[in-house]
Parts: structure tokens; sequence; C-alpha cells
């Protein structure tokens, strides 16, 4: 995602003629958009995309059930908690 961050402001100064980007060759300016695709074809052969997605699934998975839990006043075990009397 950097890298076309990169290669999208380096091309809006290229075409608009400011700063060094003005100046430079369109290899110097569309070098980000070939490594992002470098990037992207690395990360989803060696799966680190879908690692990365069950991840974040798992987190939003395991938040959600301890906030039910707390909801059901239970403990992380599911075992419920003692009242104070």
């Amino acid at each position: 995602m950097y890298f076309v961050v990169l290669g999208v402001l380096l091309l809006v100064m290229k075409m608009a003629e400011v700063g060094p980007a003005a100046d430079w060759g369109w290899l110097s300016i569309l070098w980000p958009f070939a490594a992002a695709i470098a990037w992207w074809i690395f990360a989803d052969s060696t799966g680190y995309t879908k690692r990365k997605e069950i991840e974040k699934m798992d987190e939003r998975v395991a938040k959600r059930r301890k906030e039910s839990l707390e909801k059901l006043g239970m403990d992380h075990r599911g075992r419920r908690k003692k009242r104070k009397v």
C-alpha cells in the first residue's frame, strides 16, 4: 500500500511539474508501482496476506467472546464469577 501511495504522489508531482519529480524520468516515477506489484505477488504466493486476514478475524472473535462472557458475568474460561456479598 505504501508503494502505491508513493507512486501516486510522485505521479501527481510529475504531472503538476512540482518539486524535483518534474525533472525525473518516467521510470523513476513509475518504479513504486512495479514494487507494489512485486510485493503483492510475493505476499500472495507465501500466504502472508491470508495469515494476516486470519489473525484479524481471530482477534475479532476473541474480543467478541470476551465481551460476551463479561456481559454474562463469567471469567475468560467460561466460569461464573463469584459474587461478593
